[in-house]
């Protein structure tokens, strides 16, 4: 079958990208998706986000051993589902900064400053709470705040103005800095995923054809011009479908270049050691690996938190609440508030971001983020301390020929001494918020994680306990340099017919969660495509 558009990946962007390029009925559009639709119930339910994690709508990647975290691999998780990561996420609406993008500019990247970019997060967005030039009305995708936010939320917000972080509740606006609850991608207490926002209204559209179950072996190259892809089906079979204007790779930071080196597309004595015919060297395919990083502190407090929601008892109750009438605890994201802060007063943009969170962790270490059952049954709360801004880069790589094997992830964590710096530098600040005026009437004990915040200390608890906060980017990065794999277009540099639209053409990290910028991504590759195929 041949289409005019072929979309690798119905995630963050791609789901745009298959609402907006079929808008015109004469353009015929595949979005083709590894993962089912979205039918999981737990998908729809905030407060059940943890529970998608090592499941059957998750990728579940662990990275290679970490050498900075005594050997640690960190886990990955990225959606394999309708919606990709924006079904699996925990639906916090940031844009990142506005320097972020003039620095894309400035790198030569035209038309991606802040001012240009800001239409395309205005045209996706319906904002329930804010209007103002910053702001969407009329879009698709619903940006809230919870319905029903944890009372300690208010309290934290508070904290921080004691401790000199100021209250700024609308950090997508015209400053970042500060302290607010956050917003999210929920409507009506249920997710609001891209694929329910962009996808599911428009799947009656006859020249918008989806396939679920399908996973992309590689793109077809012929004479530098994508002609196509071979895609692997549920049974086992392969089959091809051809394209006559532009496939789109939107499979995220760590599939789209796994998909590009699998069609021979990258440095090319690299593919040779897997086999791997040359089909255009592009020596940056892979490289540039960016990912936010956090540790934390934690403390117990006398009021209910999410903790409580998992005791039998509460936990039922809760569930009947929201399937009957869409009110209560599981209408709510896991976190509530959030700051953007920076390390040093020399700084423009924050490079810390706090998210503050009405559930606590055990003080030993046991407690497995991914893992609800490991979770204390305890009224907690905590603070991610977030390295929003970090210096150490890796890579994205393959580890056979075989498009079913799972890639190769280095992401290098640490290996920049800078950001082990910043990260405690966060983690003092987050204890001082804890320990403020605010919380005193509420927590019981001390602040914990690490027990004593001397240096050797700082340094055990963060190789113990850092995670990444699941923002990969970077990997086909935008650019002019010999490192760049698209450039301002989109378009993979030196091949006809190929864009790639995700957050891997980000050529430096944003300075929040990475979700919405992905999404503006689609919406701007979107409107590029469309002018270039009059």
């Amino acid at each position: 079958m041949t289409f005019d558009y072929i979309i690798i990946g119905a995630g963050s962007a791609g789901c745009v990208l298959a609402n907006r390029l079929s808008e015109n009925g004469r353009n015929t559009v595949l979005l083709l998706e590894a993962g089912e639709k979205d039918k999981k119930t737990e998908i729809h339910i905030p407060g059940a986000y943890s529970q998608l994690h090592r499941s059957e709508v998750d990728w579940a990647f662990w990275t290679e051993p970490q050498e900075h975290l005594d050997g640690r691999r960190l886990f990955i998780p990225r959606g394999k589902v309708l919606g990709g990561s924006s079904s699996t996420n925990a639906m916090a609406y940031v844009r990142g900064n506005k320097e972020d993008f003039n620095e894309w500019a400035s790198l030569g990247n035209q038309g991606w400053s802040y001012e240009e970019v800001l239409p395309y997060f205005i045209k996706s967005e319906h904002n329930e709470d804010f209007q103002g030039r910053f702001y969407g009305k009329n879009g698709p995708l619903h940006v809230s705040y919870s319905r029903q936010p944890h009372p300690l939320g208010n309290v934290f917000i508070q904290a921080c103005n004691e401790k000199g972080i100021p209250h700024n509740e609308e950090y997508n606006g015209a400053e970042q800095f500060g302290a607010s609850l956050l917003q999210f991608t929920i409507k009506n207490n249920i997710r609001h995923s891209t694929a329910a926002a962009f996808l599911t209204p428009v799947l009656g559209r006859e020249n918008l054809k989806v396939k679920t179950s399908t996973r992309v072996s590689r793109i077809l190259i012929e004479n530098k011009k994508a002609t196509g892809v071979e895609v692997i089906l549920k049974n086992g079979e392969k089959e091809v479908f051809n394209c006559r204007k532009e496939i789109v790779i939107s499979a995220g930071a760590i599939q789209s270049p796994q998909i590009l080196l699998l069609s021979g597309i990258g440095d090319g004595a690299y593919l040779k050691t897997f086999g791997i015919d040359v089909k255009h060297q592009l020596r940056g395919v892979g490289l540039n690996l960016i990912d936010h990083v956090w540790s934390g502190v934690t403390a117990w407090v006398n009021v209910p938190t999410n903790n409580d929601v998992l005791k039998p008892m509460n936990k039922v109750l809760a569930l009947f609440q929201h399937l009957l009438f869409k009110k209560g605890a599981l209408g709510n994201c896991p976190l509530t508030a959030n700051a953007f802060l920076a390390s040093n007063k020399g700084l423009i943009r924050p490079d810390l971001q706090f998210h503050f969170a009405p559930s606590g962790v055990k003080e030993d270490y046991s407690t497995d983020i991914y893992d609800v059952s490991t979770y204390p049954k305890k009224s907690g709360v905590g603070i991610l301390v977030i390295l929003i801004r970090p210096e150490s880069r890796g890579y994205v790589g393959l580890k056979s020929a075989d498009p079913l094997d799972a890639p190769l992830i280095q992401p290098n964590v640490l290996s920049d001494v800078r950001d082990l710096e910043v990260l405690k530098k966060g983690i003092l600040k987050a204890k001082e918020v804890l320990e403020a005026k605010a919380f005193q009437k509420y927590l019981q004990g001390n602040v914990y994680f690490p027990k004593r915040f001397d240096n050797e200390n700082l340094e055990e608890h963060i190789k113990k306990s850092l995670e990444t906060l699941y923002h990969p980017v970077g990997t086909c990065k935008m650019g002019q340099d010999n490192m760049a794999v698209v450039d301002s277009k989109l378009k993979v540099h030196g091949l006809e017919g190929l864009r790639i639209a995700d957050a891997s053409i980000m050529p430096t990290i944003i300075s929040g969660n990475t979700n919405a910028a992905s999404i503006m991504i689609g919406e701007k590759a979107a409107s590029m495509i469309l002018e270039s195929n009059k």
